[in-house]
């Protein structure tokens, strides 16, 4: 089969590659029918993440068909349409029993992270893949839900409302800034009206980016490039800044301005991939009892969402703005690198 393949910091090539097999009875084999780029992706060829090592297939993205399952799988059968879940969950070890498969203990070589797609073990950025823990890690895709609109509940959408909406303590009535109107941050911003927030404020650099997160619930828009932009949010909230700040970036700059805009009693959410520390201003924290979570997804609310998007509740389908054949892999990642310039979101790479 072919897939694409992580030689190192820069270095990536669409190539042949021996067909996955299956290892433990829990296994099943995919044919990946869907797959898509994420921006953590872009920070693995950066040589951000040193546990990817050389000659890893990336991606943790997919939708696709069942070709063969292991001996101990009863609840998944061969020509099933699943959806890829990013966190493999063994289903018994402490946390997942707590529900934080982010943590599963079992993942192979993962030492505490459910997340091994194209990590730790090889991904879905490939004609077929291997899922280890298939019953916990897999969700079989409803009749009238798209691949399209299935694969963004591989990740990002439940990372949005986990670590944005969830972790946020959002509750009705609330104002929610979201800072970076990228599709994590946007999937915070579509899910954050299901727990009642009254105000969504979209947050970003990108004047396109800012208009399209109005397709996606935010009800404000604010760009911060301009001097006086925490005026203008400020304003929206009387003065007195908002229940919760979301991170959706992953640098010093806009954790700095997610913690600048909360109110006392607020929480800073950061679902920001952090590459570098930040400042912590705790002398002039500490008295507004704000609290700041982190996260990384355990997709424990994919079934709650995939059923909003069967009933057309939610449509992330809308963040797909580009579409792609598996064979044109390398210019899909050069659009994706680019997003500036192409606007790109997320896109679609199938069959």
């Amino acid at each position: 089969m072919k897939a694409l393949v992580y030689h190192g910091p820069g270095n990536k090539a669409w190539e042949e590659v021996p067909d996955p097999q299956i290892i433990d009875a829990t296994d099943v084999i995919v044919q990946v029918d869907m797959t898509t780029i994420c921006g953590t992706d872009l920070h693995i060829l950066k040589g951000d993440v040193p546990a990817v090592t050389e000659g890893r297939i990336l991606g943790h993205e997919g939708v696709g068909t069942i070709t063969e399952v292991g001996s101990a799988v009863s609840r998944l059968s061969v020509g099933d349409r699943v959806i890829i879940s990013c966190v493999s969950s063994c289903g018994s070890c402490s946390y997942c029993q707590q529900r934080l498969p982010s943590h599963c203990l079992a993942a192979e070589g993962a030492e505490g992270v459910g997340w091994i797609f194209g990590h730790l073990i090889d991904g879905t950025q490939a004609e077929y893949v291997r899922v280890p823990f298939a019953e916990n890690s897999l969700h079989k895709l409803p009749e009238g839900v798209s691949d399209e609109a299935g694969i963004m509940l591989s990740d990002i959408l439940p990372t949005g409302f986990e670590i944005g909406v969830r972790n946020g303590r959002v509750k009705p009535g609330d104002v929610v800034a979201v800072i970076g109107a990228g599709p994590v941050g946007l999937s915070a911003m579509m899910t954050a009206g299901l727990y009642g927030a009254s105000r969504v404020i979209a947050i970003d650099l990108d004047e396109n980016r800012l208009e399209q997160a109005k397709r996606f619930g935010a009800t404000d828009a604010v760009n911060n490039g301009e001097a006086d932009w925490k005026d203008q949010v400020m304003a929206m909230t009387d003065g007195l800044g908002v229940d919760t700040s979301m991170e959706a970036v992953g640098i010093p700059a806009t954790f700095t301005a997610a913690v600048d805009i909360i109110r006392p009693g607020g929480t800073v959410a950061n679902l920001g991939v952090h590459g570098t520390s930040v400042d912590l201003p705790l002398q002039d924290l500490w008295i507004k009892d704000i609290a700041i979570t982190t996260g990384l997804v355990s997709a424990t609310t994919t079934p709650m969402l995939l059923k909003l998007v069967a009933q057309g509740k939610l449509k992330p389908e809308q963040f797909v703005t580009h579409r792609f054949k598996l064979d044109d892999f390398m210019d899909a990642y050069d659009t994706f690198e680019r997003a500036a310039e192409t606007k790109a979101m997320k896109l679609a790479i199938s069959r």
